[in-house]
């Protein structure tokens, strides 16, 4: 294998595998760490610049990072691996970090001369407004709303995300001076390309509900209700009740909305009934266990066939049974033949997905639009064939979740600044990257380098006989800073890495000896297949990297399997030449504006927890 080029800033940024999975690609160990240290609003200030909504997603986020959290691989296999609970710290720095308005980016002087229309009001362009309204630009955001917050204000439920938190992070954009127009939707994108605009930025989601048109449903729809339209109505307090027998269709978060919203609003008995099985449902897990927390059945492999009525009055559903069949190599689900059943319902909620919906985008405006009907849209850039028009959230790509909606407002903001200045949007400015020394002595590291044996901490809940009578108790009450600070202790500050330096290597093997995961082999060079398997450890995850060095004396390599390296620093303390160091990574993506690489200093580590 040839010898690892850790100078490109994707290498060690794979390392970190949660800042990797992020969208945002949030530094998570960097503002975990100032939790422990009791700095949250410098912790929330990490996540606003990156992730722009650290409350809002510190209890609502789709995770993205857990899944990739290294404790879930080297955790004891016997116990059930949990990660870092990334998110809900992140919900620690928000509710502790105090007055931050000082230590937000100052509002623009004066204006550029350039003006650019957001459509919706949502994560996605809130995100655009927020990067580009420091810069001097004219943002206008539009929206047939009443108030800014799109979907995470219309359809997540109170009893996840408090209003007032809303409110407030919202409001930290708008602080910036973007002109609103609220409760002004737009009906047509010529009509708004014709008022001379120089850049608009289309955010407006996936507003359409799915709907399954099936039989009977026409006749009983004073009790058929779309999910997500419904989860609005209870947002904007024009439905306070429901029918006490409720049937919610589909398995995904919107259904867990739905199911735990019918609860709180008189649904006695509330049933998730899914056309899949359970494993396959597109809900995120705490979401199901959430749902079944509250004592709300979700039944498998039924497929909807009819809503039975009498006299155009709801009765309920008739359901066909359903199982998985291998059928050409390929796995679907197909009848199993039994009789189908029927369950009685007052209501009905369909959440089984959302459609993106562009009637409002005239077709004779040159945009490419694709089999789907769905405009064309760069998926680095985000701007379509028509150059001035950009894209990103739900509307680009369709339905997926606010970290996503977030990461495409940075690199479209990103797009529309390189654009107004005649620059050519597909030549990106790099991320800002910094490689630092966390010695502070012969065995002493600027970070806590033990490894915490905790398992994961849970979240206290409110008492579910409390949290069922209003729509508006949140129910998780968050860690409290005792224990923020037990469960930022197991994070295994993956930012920071082993640096190998060869010609300081005697080749004592005082670092393979010590190892705690037998990460580290001295060998010889090998085809990486066959090397993998040779390790002291065989390195079996190949999603992550080998680190090979060579120089060494004997001609062998130096190969470490990055995947289950607890960066516990112990190779480091125990080498008697300094060959080992242990250095903090530190990426910080491009936003519009930011300087060239070359401009971006070194940053001075964070003080040990």
């Amino acid at each position: 294998m040839k010898p690892t080029d850790i100078g490109q800033p994707d290498y060690f940024h794979k390392v970190v595998d949660c800042q990797w999975a992020c969208p945002a690609h949030t530094p998570v160990p960097e503002y975990i760490r100032l939790i422990a240290a009791g700095r949250y609003a410098d912790a929330f200030m990490i996540n606003w610049k990156s992730n722009v909504f650290p409350g809002i997603l510190g209890r609502t986020c789709d995770r993205p990072c857990e899944p990739a959290c290294r404790r879930g691989r080297v955790e004891d296999q016997d116990e059930k691996p949990e990660p870092v609970a990334i998110c809900r710290l992140k919900r620690v720095a928000a509710d502790n970090k105090g007055e931050v308005e000082a230590l937000l980016p100052p509002i623009a002087a004066q204006k550029n001369g350039k003006r650019v229309a957001c459509i919706g009001a949502g994560p996605a362009s809130l995100t655009v407004a927020r990067d580009l309204l420091p810069l001097g630009y004219e943002v206008h955001i539009f929206d047939a709303d009443p108030k800014a917050g799109g979907m995470i204000r219309t359809q997540i439920p109170r009893f996840r995300l408090p209003e007032r938190v809303i409110d407030e992070e919202v409001g930290y954009i708008l602080r910036y001076g973007p002109v609103t127009h609220f409760g002004e939707r737009i009906e047509s994108l010529k009509a708004l390309l014709d008022q001379g605009w120089d850049a608009v930025f289309v955010g407006s989601g996936a507003p359409r509900g799915r709907d399954l048109k099936l039989p009977g449903q026409e006749e009983a729809s004073a009790n058929v209700h779309i999910g997500i339209d419904w989860l609005s109505n209870v947002s904007f307090d024009h439905i306070h009740s429901i029918g006490k027998r409720v049937i919610v269709l589909g398995g995904g978060n919107t259904a867990m909305d739905c199911c735990r919203t019918s609860r709180r609003l008189g649904g006695e008995d509330v049933k998730v009934i899914v056309r899949s099985g359970f494993d396959e449902m597109k809900a995120s897990p705490w979401e199901k266990e959430d749902a079944q927390h509250e004592g709300i059945p979700i039944l498998n492999f039924l497929n909807p066939k009819e809503i039975t009525h009498e006299n155009g009055k709801l009765t309920g559903v008739l359901f066909q049974k359903m199982k998985w069949s291998e059928e050409g190599g390929r796995k679907k689900l197909v009848p199993t033949g039994e009789p189908d059943v029927h369950y009685e319902c007052d209501d009905v909620l369909m959440a089984v997905g959302q459609e993106n919906s562009f009637p409002w985008i005239e077709r004779d405006l040159g945009m490419e639009f694709d089999k789907w009907d769905m405009p064309v849209v760069d998926p680095v850039t985000f701007q379509s064939s028509v150059p001035n028009v950009f894209f990103g959230g739900d509307a680009a790509f369709g339905p997926k979740n606010i970290i996503w909606a977030v990461a495409h407002g940075h690199d479209a903001a990103v797009s529309i600044d390189l654009f107004l200045n005649g620059q050519d949007v597909k030549q990106r400015p790099p991320p800002g990257v910094s490689m630092l020394s966390t010695k502070m002595g012969i065995h002493e590291w600027a970070y806590d380098n033990d490894v915490s044996l905790d398992i994961r901490y849970k979240v206290p809940l409110v008492e579910p006989d409390v949290a069922l009578r209003n729509v508006k108790i949140e129910v998780e009450k968050g860690f409290d800073p005792l224990l923020g600070y037990k469960e930022a202790q197991r994070c295994l500050n993956c930012d920071v890495q082993t640096v190998f330096s060869a010609p300081l290597c005697i080749e004592c093997d005082a670092c393979v000896d010590i190892c705690p995961m037998d990460c580290i082999t001295f060998t010889e060079n090998g085809e990486e297949t066959e090397l993998r398997q040779r390790l002291n450890a065989p390195a079996l995850n190949l999603t992550q990297d080998l680190y090979i060095a060579d120089g060494l004396n004997t001609k062998r390599i130096m190969a470490k399997d990055e995947d289950v390296c607890l960066h516990c620093g112990l190779c480091a303390e125990r080498c008697p030449t300094g060959a080992w160091d242990m250095q903090q990574f530190y990426l910080e993506m491009s936003h519009a504006g930011c300087a060239p690489q070359s401009e971006i200093r070194n940053r001075e580590p964070e003080p040990a927890k």
